[in-house]
């Protein structure tokens, strides 16, 4: 025999019991033994209990409520009801209604909801459910019966959460089904005491009833119909990669039904255990998938955790003092108050010192537990001996479930590396001898970003997902979109990385998607929606989103964004990018934005900021770690300079080549942006920095190359006329250096404490004489490299080659990420 119990949403409208109908025909054929327990329709129980709670203030909107109430199920009968048959349904369903109008217009009268009454009214809808399905089942020619659970199932008089009678009930509901053969459909949640008083069987009671009414038959199986597909690994509200569990042991079941999991109500499991039966949890939306069979037997997996569940909004008590140190008895105390104030402790935890014991309840328990303990521990507290009561609120408890964990090294290192590496602050830790249940207490702000760091850590081990925060979407964020879109199948499918853009701003608008951006649209389709662009208020977004393996991504070269980086930081969001502004700042700064990333294990990432796509900052920082010591750096910083004087030779005019540089967009669109040297200053800064010097700004030496005409004409176009006036003080300067078989380089050195940008002469014996287009090129001088300087050359400008050196550093943090799983 099956028991089948649909719950509210399964029955939560007209469509979901058609859903139902077709769900039983299916079974009827094939499965002629069976019972169906219903509980109420979607919402109904919570607005009897609201109209309870109307009529006891003596609020007669209480009876407009009502009338909605009447009205769901009216018109639930007139969709589901053939209209010559809907009078007699009608009929059934309005003498229940009026039961209730009568029971509330007491409640009104009296200004009282007691428990008793409670229970009486939220009884009614499992009773309409199960009365308006007998009706459509009956009339869809499903031979089946209205069973009322109140005359089978006896409890004591513990109203709210009543217990039961197992010798009477297991009787009762034997003959019940000795006496008729067909199919039942059973009201859930509800009972009765031996004076026919009506009870229910407390929060999940409908699963609980299917469960006694099993184990009474001693059921084949027990299948319990919800609106997800069975026992998922997570929460999927929370964590979108959640899949569904094939099999789990009754112990992980109440283990996961204990720390939040909906599917399962904990009482459910208790008469299927003791009689071995197992359940079945399935969709009622998805009835050809198998969902998860809870049962006495384990399965091999391939995960040892087999699920993470929680608990939201907890409040953490701590009690501690010297005087708990070595005092038997102090734990007796101290739950002994608890229990007698009837508070339900979810989580223990102490330390080895016995100073501290700490424990976990729900919010509304908090002040009163605190009052139950100071009052027990009063003489300890005035003496000192133990200190006053401490409550931290809004935290979440995190649990990690498996009976294959306490066979499995490394869980506890997965568990804190995936937290860790998230900057999530773990506030106490809990775990049975057993080992089937790890529990964390986290912030309750970081809920959701935990479940998607350990979710990804146990059971996406071989997958990470990298959430990028987009700034700036201009020329080079526009070409780094443009590199991603044509790489992200070949890193999912090849190097087990998925890039999720989760948001996207330029100066205009900004957009946000938790579950990702579809980035194979361009960047003016999906920012055409989106809301007008706030900086502060996208840094927010992005800390409140609180995704994990989040990284900004910043393409812009605004002062305004970098204002931010260290408040990123701090929320343990890695930064890409070439903006190097934030290096080139003050050097308390430049240490901050370091400093800040290496204590929140974030990375802060900006191999762009001197050689666009050229590899510099990275070989200049395995030098320093691996001991050698930087003597000297030189280089030509700038593609936009190196060009110009590359392309500069005797018989052509300064002022042309510079003209030509703008027309093919190398230079900024006032090329004295260039010309200035500053760009290259704040590029030779931060190698200094890199290499150990403390250099500040006005520590760079920057030889002015243009004439003072040039630097002061009020427009580009003025400055341009100006720059033709001075051809012949550059011509001179060219003519003389080719005579010498010298070139002229626009060169950043450092050497000892000392920074330097401007204009020199090289000669063939200089390997940055045979330079040639816009390449850059450093020469790093140290210990180990002072014969022969350590050259690094390559293209070092344009939109193309600094997007990819932005790109590689997306990937190797997603590489860092992948390798703390492997």
């Amino acid at each position: 025999m099956k028991i089948l119990k649909f719950g509210g949403t399964s029955v939560g409208s007209c469509a979901a019991i058609k859903q139902v109908g077709c769900i039983l025909k299916d079974y009827v054929e094939k499965e002629p033994a069976m019972a169906v327990v219903v509980s109420a329709m979607r919402g109904v129980t919570n607005m009897l209990i609201q109209v309870g709670t109307l009529a006891a203030s003596n609020d007669e909107g209480y009876k407009e409520l009502l009338r909605d109430l009447e009205e769901t199920h009216f018109q639930t009968v007139r969709d589901l009801i053939r209209v010559q048959e809907q009078s007699r349904v009608i009929a059934k369903v309005k003498m229940l209604l009026n039961e209730v109008e009568e029971l509330l217009h007491g409640v009104f009268l009296l200004k009282e909801l007691s428990p008793r009454s409670l229970d009486l009214l939220q009884s009614f809808g499992e009773r309409l459910s199960a009365l308006i399905i007998t009706q459509y089942l009956q009339q869809e020619g499903i031979d089946v019966k209205m069973l009322d659970a109140r005359e089978v199932i006896r409890t004591d008089a513990s109203f709210g959460s009543a217990k039961i009678d197992f010798e009477y009930t297991n009787q009762a509901i034997t003959e019940a089904f000795n006496a008729y053969k067909g199919l039942y459909i059973i009201t859930g949640f509800i009972a009765s005491t031996a004076k026919c008083e009506t009870t229910t069987l407390g929060r999940g009671g409908s699963d609980y009833t299917a469960s006694v009414i099993g184990a009474a038959l001693n059921a084949e199986v027990i299948e319990i119909w919800t609106d997800v597909d069975g026992v998922m690994t997570a929460d999927p509200k929370e964590v979108k990669t959640a899949f569904s569990l094939d099999i789990i042991t009754y112990e992980e079941a109440m283990e996961l039904s204990h720390f939040g999991a909906k599917v399962i109500y904990p009482p459910t499991l208790q008469p299927a255990l003791k009689r071995d039966i197992p359940l079945r949890i399935k969709n009622t939306f998805h009835p050809e998938f198998n969902g998860t069979l809870v049962s006495s037997k384990s399965q091999e997996s391939q995960y040892p955790v087999k699920g993470i569940s929680s608990i939201k909004d907890i409040a953490f008590v701590s009690v501690s003092g010297s005087g708990m140190i070595g005092v038997p008895g102090v734990s007796s105390r101290l739950f002994g108050a608890l229990a007698r104030k009837q508070i339900n402790v979810i989580l223990i935890t102490q330390a080895s010192s016995e100073h501290s014991i700490c424990f976990a309840v729900m919010p509304e328990q908090a002040a009163l537990a605190k009052e139950a303990i100071e009052e027990e521990f009063a003489y300890e507290i005035a003496s000192e001996k133990i200190n006053r009561v401490h409550i931290d609120e809004h935290l979440a408890i995190v649990a990690i479930i498996g009976e294959n964990m306490k066979s499995t090294p490394g869980i506890s290192g997965t568990l804190f590396t995936a937290l860790g590496v998230n900057g999530i602050n773990v506030v106490a830790i809990a775990q049975g001898s057993s080992e089937l249940n790890v529990s964390v207490v986290v912030a309750q702000k970081d809920l959701g970003k935990a479940l998607n760091a350990l979710h990804e850590g146990f059971f996406l081990s071989d997958k990470v997902t990298v959430n990028l925060y987009m700034l700036g979407v201009g020329l080079i964020g526009g070409t780094l979109l443009d590199q991603m879109r044509k790489q992200l199948s070949y890193l999912e499918q090849e190097h087990a990385l998925k890039l999720n853009v989760v948001a996207m701003a330029n100066t205009k608008k900004m957009v946000f998607d938790a579950n990702g951006l579809d980035i194979s649209q361009t960047k003016v389709d999906l920012l055409e929606d989106g809301a007008l662009s706030d900086l502060n208020h996208f840094v927010e977004r992005m800390k409140e989103m609180n995704l994990p393996n989040s990284v900004l991504v910043d393409c812009t070269s605004s002062e305004e964004a970098i204002v931010h980086y260290e408040e990123v930081l701090q929320s343990s969001i890695s930064i890409v990018t070439p903006n190097k502004l934030a290096n080139s700042g003050s050097y308390a700064d430049y240490q901050k934005l370091q400093k800040t990333a290496r204590e929140h294990g974030v990375h802060f990432l900006y191999e762009t900021n001197v050689g666009a796509g050229l590899p510099v900052i990275s070989p200049l920082q395995d030098l320093k770690k691996s001991g050698d010591r930087i003597l000297k750096i030189e280089g030509i910083l700038s593609g936009t300079l190196s060009y110009i004087f590359n392309t500069f030779r005797p018989g052509v005019k300064f002022s042309e080549v510079v003209r030509e540089a703008k027309a093919k967009g190398y230079t900024e669109p006032d090329p004295r942006d260039d010309l200035n040297g500053m760009d290259v200053a704040r590029k030779i800064l931060i190698l200094s920095r890199e290499a150990g010097f403390e250099l500040e700004p006005a520590d760079v030496q920057v030889e002015n190359i243009l004439p003072e005409a040039c630097i002061n004409a009020a427009t580009v176009e003025e400055f341009l006329v100006e720059l033709d006036k001075a051809n012949d003080q550059f011509e001179q300067m060219i003519i003389e250096a080719h005579e010498q078989r010298q070139a002229l380089r626009f060169i950043a050195s450092l050497e000892g404490n000392k920074a330097t940008v401007g204009l020199r002469v090289v000669d063939t014996s200089h390997p940055f004489y045979f330079l040639s287009g816009s390449d850059n090129i450093i020469a790093f001088t140290t210990d180990r490299y002072k014969e022969c300087p350590l050259v690094i050359k390559g293209p070092g400008a344009g939109a193309e080659v600094t997007a990819a050196g932005v790109f590689a550093e997306i990937i190797s943090i997603g590489k860092y990420m992948t390798s703390r799983w492997r």
